[in-house]
């Protein structure tokens, strides 16, 4: 893969051939905070491992000592400049907000898993991303807050939507109503993490060993089981399963099926063709 330099970002393949691959938020001088820059390359920088086939699963974390402290307050400004005409200045912030949900919204179009390794602060618009990657981890010392609200803002980028599905409703407006903190075993114990650790290297090492199960895995089947979960979320049961048929209608006489068949007759593991 060519390697991209992005100003807010980071991909590494830190195991050679591995199929997992890092994305690492990168402003650690900043506790990663995130940019204008940022809602331009993470929609780019997750299109170009969506696109390789040499990715399987996709780890997000952030370099330094905390995942994500949310938006940079220098890009609220900026997106608060006003004109003369009230009306084009809310309908340039429209735009902009639009734009700023559809950055988000990409790791949810990425095919490829995504999982979530969350340590130090995870606040505002860090928590509008973990809503919307497929597994979520974090390290003990995590800790989240849906802070919007104190910024006098509601929140814009998918937490308002994707939480409460994750949490539950009640839980997800006290977390937002209030913006308190909650820490990492208070997340495990809501559902919004699947499992807490010790440490980072702990973390990262468990994280690991969960991408490497899935990238084992068919990706025809890895790929079209967020695809239907994902729909699924959005529709009533009837229609979940009638999507999942016309899925499956496409996809199920692969030649993934025939070498998982094959492998567990021969009590070997299977040898999936990239994606």
């Amino acid at each position: 893969m060519e390697k991209e330099e992005y100003k807010t970002l980071e991909i590494l393949q830190k195991i050679p051939n591995s199929p997992v691959f890092d994305l690492l938020l990168n402003r650690p001088s900043r506790a990663n905070a995130l940019s204008l820059d940022f809602f331009t390359e993470f929609p780019k920088a997750l299109c170009s491992l969506d696109q390789n086939p040499n990715v399987a699963v996709i780890v997000l974390s952030g370099n330094g000592h905390h995942f994500c402290s949310g938006i940079d307050i220098k890009a609220l400004d900026s997106l608060a400049e006003q004109s003369a005409d009230r009306a084009r200045t809310a309908e340039r912030l429209r735009r902009h907000v639009k734009a700023m949900q559809e950055a988000i919204t990409a790791i949810e179009s990425c095919r490829k898993p995504v999982i979530a390794a969350i340590h130090g602060a995870c606040v505002g618009g860090g928590v509008d991303i973990v809503t919307a990657c497929d597994i979520r981890c974090c390290t003990e010392d995590a800790f989240f807050s849906v802070k919007e609200v104190d910024l006098a803002i509601t929140a814009d980028l998918g937490t308002l939507q994707r939480l409460p599905r994750i949490i539950g409703h009640g839980n997800a407006m006290e977390l937002a109503l209030t913006g308190r903190t909650f820490s990492g075993s208070e997340a495990k114990g809501l559902g919004l993490v699947s499992k807490v650790f010790p440490s980072k290297g702990a973390m990262d090492d468990g994280v690991r060993a969960v991408a490497q199960e899935i990238a084992a895995k068919s990706p025809l089947a890895v790929t079209g089981t967020k695809a239907v979960l994902l729909r699924s979320r959005d529709l009533p049961v009837d229609q979940g399963l009638d999507y999942v048929a016309t899925w499956n209608s496409g996809m199920l006489l692969s030649d993934d099926l025939k070498e998982a068949i094959s492998a567990h007759y021969q009590k070997r593991k299977p040898a999936f063709a990239k994606l």
